[in-house]
């Protein structure tokens, strides 16, 4: 075998261990939000076809022991509406017809726009946090998740108060978050506005396992001011599913 040939299986090697990698990390963060659209291959450029919302997995009465029909309805079909809609609009025209995932724009906000960073924030915690949610009051934290609950806060109910702490205290608008940090570590914090733990600004970084969006549009409508009883109703509707599915990725 000469030389070239060795050569060029070295490259393929390394190139397609790197592409799995690259994958790997992908399909470990949220895969069904990051990779929220599509992108067509016409034979010569990679064609950016649009981001869109997720059908939601329940309906908008659906979820009444915390959130209002009406209050669900808008904040779907308005509110995440907008912010996935100017998403696509910075998308063409700060990347183009390249391909990028939400993971590689969040990853890197800090090139972009602050219409870029309000509406790539906005579209993936409102994506993550309708499935975070479920009528269903039968699930819970798996045994994995629990025992590593127990281990970095001591309790299931040191860690709901320490989450309805975070919730309370964002000044103004903003999310609560359950993250694993690099280090595997379970750890509680909150950001402002639309960011998240992804993006290479934000303070709190992590892989995103739970969230809660404590923007006013998200309660107004039937708690008013009283963030702090919209955020005890929260638990009573946690997809536990979907955020142990999170935490064993």
């Amino acid at each position: 075998m000469n030389n070239t040939t060795n050569s060029s299986r070295r490259n393929f090697i390394s190139n397609t261990t790197k592409a799995a990698v690259a994958l790997g990390l992908a399909q470990t963060i949220l895969p069904s939000i990051i990779s929220a659209h599509t992108v067509k291959n016409d034979g010569v450029t990679d064609n950016f076809d649009s981001f869109s919302q997720k059908p939601l997995s329940y309906k908008f009465d659906s979820l009444e022991l915390a959130i209002d029909k009406q209050t669900m309805e808008i904040h779907y079909t308005k509110h995440a509406a907008t912010y996935c809609k100017n998403l696509n609009e910075a998308y063409i025209s700060e990347v183009g017809t390249r391909h990028k995932t939400l993971y590689d724009i969040l990853n890197k906000i800090s090139k972009y726009t602050p219409k870029m960073r309000n509406n790539a924030g906005g579209h993936f915690n409102h994506e993550m946090f309708w499935q975070c949610l479920t009528p269903n009051t039968d699930v819970k934290p798996s045994d994995n998740l629990l025992r590593k609950i127990n281990e970095d806060f001591g309790s299931l109910d040191n860690f709901k108060t320490q989450f309805t702490d975070a919730a309370k205290s964002r000044f103004g608008s903003g999310w609560a978050w359950l993250i694993k940090d690099k280090s595997g570590k379970l750890v509680i914090g909150s950001t402002p506005n639309q960011d998240n733990p992804l993006m290479n600004v934000s303070e709190l970084k992590g892989t995103p396992l739970l969230c809660l969006d404590v923007w006013e549009h998200a309660y107004y409508l039937r708690y008013q001011n009283k963030r702090a009883d919209y955020i005890s109703n929260f638990w009573k509707v946690i997809n536990w599913d979907f955020v142990n599915g999170n935490f064993e990725k």
